[in-house]
């Protein structure tokens, strides 16, 4: 997914690693040069919903203006949840 608004310098990362580690996700989040927040989530269906609704609200001092989603089939890739810097 793709994160828009005031989303960094802000924690949002940060909130998202909790988030995603509360919910036993796994994947990462990584800022981009265009501003963005790009998230990579991997789990059950319900648990990767609620991170999304998350995600949606963020944490205090972000602003998110748009989330684009794209559904992806899951592989065995991912162990953990990080940010990549």
């Amino acid at each position: 997914m793709l994160v828009q608004g005031v989303v960094q310098g802000v924690g949002f990362r940060y909130f998202v690693v909790h988030q995603a580690q509360r919910l036993n996700i796994d994947g990462f989040v990584k800022n981009l040069y265009t501003g963005e927040v790009e998230i990579e989530a991997q789990g059950e269906q319900g648990m990767v919903e609620e991170l999304l609704q998350a995600v949606r609200i963020g944490p205090r001092h972000a602003h998110i203006t748009a989330v684009n989603v794209q559904w992806l089939t899951p592989d065995d890739s991912s162990y953990g949840f990080e940010v990549i810097e």
